[in-house]
C-alpha cells in the first residue's frame, strides 16, 4: 500500500505530514514471525490461529473505551446542537466500506435521515466494489470532496484508516476540521497523521496481522467494533432507544414489521393484534403507536 508520497504536492495541513520511517510506525504492516509457517498449518489450526489474530480486535477496542466514550458525548452534543447536522463518514479501501456499512445502517436500525449522512470516500461509490487503491493517495481530490460536500460547523466527521496515514483520509480530516466541522479520526496505528488531524481521535491498537499486512482482518474487526460502539452510543444519547428497543426503526418488511408489533406489545403490555393495529394507524411509526396504546386511543 503507497504512502502517498511520490509526485503529491505538500499538504496544506501541516498535521496531516508524515514523520519518521515508515518501517518504524507502521505495526499494522510488520510480519510476526510467530505466523511465517501460517499457509503450512493445518486448517483446524489455520482457523484457531486466524480466531486469535480476530481476539486482538476485541481487546484493542476495550483498552480505547474512554476515547470512544469522549468522542460520543462530542458527536451527539454537536448533532443535538443543529437539526441540519450530518454525520459524514470519511476513508479509503476496506477502512471506507466499513465506514459506510456503519453509516447506511443508521437509517433502517434509528430512523436517522438519509439527507443527513454523506461518505466521502477515496475513488466514489464505486469503490465499494472494485478495489480503487490508487485513489487513497489523491490528496487533492480530497480537498475537493470536502468542499463540494459543503461540511461545515455543523457537520461531524469520521475519519477512519488503519495505517493512520492514509493520504486522502488525513487530508478530508484536516480540511473538515479547518472548516469548523467536529473530526473523529481512528487508526490502528500510534502516533500517525490520521490521529493528530481530529479533535478526537481513537487509537485501536491491534499490532501486527496473523495474514501480514491484512488489515481486513483484526484492524478491520477493531474498526467495526469501535463504529458500532460509536454510532449506537450516540443514537442511544438522541433518544432513538427506548427500554432497549429501536423505537425509531423503519419497518419496512416482514420481520421488521413483525419485529415492531412484538416491541410495541412488550412495552406497552397490549396484545400484537393491537399493536399491529397501532402500527397501521401510525403509519408505521412505532413510537407513535407506543404512544397512542398508552394514552387509550
Amino acid at each position: 500500500m503507497s504512502d502517498g508520497s511520490g509526485d503529491r504536492p505538500s499538504s496544506a495541513h501541516p498535521e496531516c505530514e508524515e514523520t519518521g520511517a515508515l518501517s518504524d510506525l507502521d505495526e499494522t504492516e510488520r510480519a510476526d514471525p510467530r505466523f511465517r509457517d501460517l499457509e503450512m498449518r493445518s486448517p483446524a489450526e489455520l482457523l484457531a490461529t486466524l480466531l486469535e489474530g480476530q481476539a486482538r480486535a476485541n481487546l484493542a477496542v476495550e483498552t480505547a473505551l474512554p476515547s470512544i466514550e469522549a468522542a460520543a458525548i462530542a458527536v451527539t452534543g454537536r448533532i443535538a446542537a443543529s437539526p441540519q447536522s450530518r454525520l459524514v463518514y470519511a476513508g479509503a479501501g476496506t477502512s471506507g466500506r466499513l465506514a459506510m456499512l456503519d453509516g447506511v445502517e443508521l437509517g433502517p436500525t434509528f430512523g436517522w435521515p438519509t439527507e443527513r449522512t454523506e461518505f466521502l470516500l477515496a475513488g466514489g461509490t464505486a469503490s465499494l466494489s472494485r478495489a480503487r487503491e490508487g485513489a487513497e493517495d489523491d490528496r487533492t481530490a480530497a480537498v475537493t470532496t470536502v468542499r463540494e460536500a459543503g461540511i461545515g460547523r455543523c457537520d461531524v466527521v469520521i475519519a477512519l484508516a488503519a495505517s493512520g496515514r492514509t493520504p486522502f483520509t488525513c487530508e478530508i480530516a484536516a480540511a473538515s476540521r479547518a472548516a469548523g466541522a467536529l473530526v473523529i479520526t481512528l487508526a490502528n496505528n500510534p502516533d500517525t497523521p490520521l490521529l493528530r488531524a481530529g479533535d478526537h481521535a481513537i487509537l485501536l491498537r491491534t499490532g501486527s496481522e496473523v495474514l501480514a499486512g491484512s488489515t481486513r482482518m483484526a484492524a478491520g474487526t477493531a474498526q467495526k467494533i469501535a463504529l458500532n460502539l460509536l454510532s449506537t452510543a450516540v443514537m442511544v444519547g438522541l433518544g432513538k432507544v427506548f427500554r432497549g428497543r429501536m423505537i425509531d426503526m423503519h419497518p419496512t418488511n416482514r420481520k421488521l414489521r413483525r419485529r415492531a408489533a412484538r416491541m410495541i406489545a412488550d412495552v406497552t403490555g397490549c396484545g400484537e393484534g393491537d399493536a399491529i393495529a397501532a402500527m397501521e394507524v401510525c403509519e408505521g411509526d412505532i413510537r407513535a403507536a407506543m404512544l397512542r396504546i398508552e394514552s387509550g386511543g
